[in-house]
């Protein structure tokens, strides 16, 4: 679950931060709000685009379990790790 939440926050943020190194190689200040404030709605636009489709993609491509799921249990003192049957 980790691993999805980071994916996306750096999909997100990609095209932030291709802006922000465009500004720089601009010689542009990027902290200034004036350089953000017209491209912020595309850049978020573009950001969530990346999410999402990144979200479509793994559902298309990601390996498909079949079977019964047989959760984590002990037995005779070891872990036997959970596993589809």
């Amino acid at each position: 679950m980790t691993r999805a939440v980071v994916q996306g926050l750096v999909l997100f943020l990609l095209p932030f931060v291709l802006f922000g190194t465009y500004l720089i190689i601009r010689r542009r200040n990027p902290l200034l709000w004036s350089h953000w404030s017209d491209q912020s709605l595309w850049l978020t636009i573009v950001g969530l685009s990346f999410v999402v489709i990144s979200l479509v993609v793994t559902g298309f491509v990601d390996e498909r379990q079949t079977g019964t799921y047989v959760p984590t249990r002990v037995e005779n003192g070891r872990v036997i790790p959970g596993h589809f049957e």
